[in-house]
């Protein structure tokens, strides 16, 4: 369910479907899983609560530890970025380049999409619309083939710019688009006066 309520960014009860799944899993025995639940609940309040996240992030490398699961691994390093979000300077996308060179050498498509849409936040935040709109360039580049297309759409929420006008929607979002389009844009806004912007 945690798969379900992020992108409609209902972090908590993603993050508390995460927790759920990682209890689970831990009571089945199932390691991997374990670990990649609370990757995922990391990087869900990795963008509304960063000294929580750090926390989990902590949790989740503990959890990988003896495992060989790059996509959760890269998933982590992700989430670390988006905490960082909005912070000045080149720092955020100087460990972006890293961390796409990683994921270019791990194969793993699905983070690739995932740290583009954490990359549009960080813009968001900073209000930098050239780069915010490379990045939705890369996303859209990204999903071509119509999977992760709604990584677009949020993207657009974050920064509360216009859908474009020949856009296909790919979602159902349970309670419409206006909602959560606030929800998301919420979060760009609550990360500027939390730093200070």
């Amino acid at each position: 369910m945690g798969d379900v309520w992020w992108p409609q960014c209902e972090m908590n009860r993603a993050a508390d479907a995460y927790a759920a799944g990682r209890t689970e899993a831990e009571q089945h025995g199932i390691a991997g899983e374990r670990a990649t639940s609370q990757a995922q609940r990391a990087f869900v309040l990795a963008f509304t609560d960063p000294d929580q996240a750090e926390d989990e992030l902590e949790l989740a490398e503990h959890l990988l530890t003896g495992l060989t699961l790059r996509a959760t691994t890269l998933t982590t390093h992700t989430a670390d970025l988006i905490r960082s979000a909005g912070t000045p300077g080149p720092a955020v996308e100087d460990r972006a380049s890293v961390l796409r060179a990683d994921i270019h050498t791990a194969g793993v498509a699905t983070t690739h999409v995932t740290l583009e849409l954490g990359l549009c936040f960080h813009h968001a935040v900073r209000g930098d619309e050239a780069a915010i709109q490379a990045a939705i360039a890369r996303l859209g580049d990204l999903t071509q083939s119509g999977d992760y297309a709604y990584y677009i759409d949020i993207a657009h929420f974050m920064a509360d710019l216009p859908l474009p006008a020949d856009h296909a929607p790919q979602t159902q979002w349970i309670d419409g688009d206006e909602s959560t389009r606030r929800r998301w844009r919420g979060l760009v806004t609550a990360r500027r006066d939390r730093i200070g912007r």
